[in-house]
């Protein structure tokens, strides 16, 4: 019977390791991208703001005052629609990266666990069918189950997508 080497042990951690460090980085590439939003609109803000309040200054009546404030709701709904828009974009887009690499993940574990069952058929000792049937018949249960799981998450992704 085939028995799995420290070798196949250290390379399958190692994969792993390496899988955790990429969503890591993926995480870290999405925070990146909202604190450089985040860090623009402050600074576009606070310049913003500098204006408003050199004009508010230089009013001369109060019917000046309330002109400018009537002027200035409607660009900043504007802004603050944009600005959802874009972080949106972004946790949609590292949604949309980590969702892909642990499909390709797990589709890789998936052939992973198929060889090691055609190996562990090809090795087992007489009489020994049954266990190996249930083996399988457990392995598709569990594909099957991922399968319709991922299907769901993906609609109700696109739904609350689609609302948003």
């Amino acid at each position: 019977m085939s028995t799995v080497t420290p070798q196949q042990l250290i390379a399958a951690q190692q994969s792993s390791l390496e899988t955790l460090f990429g969503f890591a980085n993926q995480a870290f590439a999405g925070f990146e991208k909202l604190v450089a939003l985040n860090l623009q609109v402050g600074k576009a803000n606070l310049a913003e703001s500098q204006q408003i309040l050199a004009k508010a200054v230089a009013v001369k009546d109060p019917s000046e005052l309330i002109a400018l404030s009537a002027s200035l709701s409607q660009p900043a709904a504007e802004k603050v629609a944009a600005y959802g828009r874009q972080v949106h974009e972004i946790v949609s887009g590292v949604q949309a990266e980590l969702s892909s690499a642990a499909t390709s993940q797990f589709q890789q574990a998936q052939k992973d666990a198929q060889g090691f069952i055609e190996s562990l058929a090809k090795n087992a000792p007489a009489g020994s069918e049954g266990a190996v049937a249930a083996w399988n018949s457990a392995f598709s249960a569990a594909n099957a189950t991922y399968e319709s799981a991922s299907k769901a998450a993906k609609q109700f992704v696109a739904t609350v997508s689609a609302g948003a």
